[in-house]
């Protein structure tokens, strides 16, 4: 029986080891990019609500309490977390 090996079929070219001791300041804001999203509460409107944010701040959408806030982002399979 033959092992599977974890870069079996990876291009050895492609894998890059990144060395977090010298992270740039560019690569740091991108990790968890994808993956995280973050919510704030806001008032819009004079009604306040819940905004949702990606990680690097870009809004994505608004819910009217946190519990709904936090059901949307788990959904999108993504990362939740509160900001006060």
């Amino acid at each position: 029986m033959r092992s599977q090996n974890a870069n079996d079929g990876v291009d050895a070219a492609a894998v890059q080891i990144l060395d977090i001791r010298h992270i740039t300041t560019d690569q740091l804001a991108q990790l968890g990019v994808s993956r995280l999203a973050y919510i704030k509460p806001v008032t819009v409107g004079g009604e306040d609500v819940f905004a949702i944010h990606a990680a690097d701040g870009t809004p994505m959408a608004v819910a009217p309490n946190r519990e709904l806030a936090w059901g949307a982002i788990i959904e999108h399979e993504m990362v939740p977390t509160l900001v006060n």
